[in-house]
């Protein structure tokens, strides 16, 4: 992986890695290159794992480049931060989703599918369980057999959602995994609030059916 360009360093007061991402961007900003290696350690993982998965198998070797794309532009705009706009983790996962997305375009992957529901329903339904990271109770010892369940149903989700269209894809990420709300991804995304919820409805309504197997397992042992 290629270094990233930064702006020099400069002295800055200590205690940047309890610093909230909006002031470590501003001091960035402002000449402070450690503020950014703080932000990059924060978010280098989940960043690049977004970027991997909305991309999905098929397109997973062009992600180390998006991912250095997204750092690029995060770069570039550092001057034209506000935190008054978006958190940073929002603004720079807007980045990284345009970039993808523009990735998926060329590669004539998009599908653009959303479905409408007619309920009146505003929650948006979750994938209690049979998600990566939703493991056994912590405060137990589970088993090979459950151990190996989990993994299983992680692998299962991974491939589920490659087979979903980009956009409800990255609606699904958005939203689950890195915590965006309905109106967030509305307004970082630019698009209408019932356009974001008929994604992650259909999304959604395609995963269960998808993971139909392991969620059956779980509901037998509720």
């Amino acid at each position: 992986m290629s270094a990233l360009p930064r702006a020099p360093s400069a002295k800055s007061a200590p205690g940047r890695d309890a610093m909230p991402d909006d002031q470590l961007m501003l001091a960035y900003a402002q000449g402070d290159g450690a503020a950014f290696d703080v932000l990059y350690a924060r978010h280098e993982g989940g960043l690049f794992r977004f970027v991997k998965r909305l991309l999905g198998a098929r397109l997973a070797a062009q992600a180390d480049e998006v991912f250095q794309d997204t750092w690029v532009r995060i770069i570039s705009a550092r001057d034209s931060f506000s935190p008054q706009g978006a958190a940073w983790r929002t603004w720079a996962f807007t980045i990284a989703h345009n970039l993808a997305m523009d990735r998926l375009r060329v590669s004539g992957r998009e599908v653009a599918l959303d479905a409408h529901f007619d309920d009146g329903d505003d929650a948006v339904p979750l994938l209690d369980r049979g998600v990566p990271g939703a493991a056994p109770d912590a405060a137990a010892h589970p088993s090979a057999e459950e151990l190996a369940f989990w993994r299983a149903a992680g692998r299962r989700l991974l491939a589920c959602l490659d087979e979903l269209p980009a956009e409800q894809r990255a609606a699904f990420l958005l939203h689950h995994e890195d915590g965006l709300t309905v109106e967030a991804l509305a307004a970082s995304l630019g698009i209408g609030f019932e356009t974001v919820r008929s994604r992650l409805r259909y999304g959604l309504q395609k995963l269960r059916g998808c993971m139909e197997r392991y969620l059956s397992v779980l509901e037998q042992r509720a």
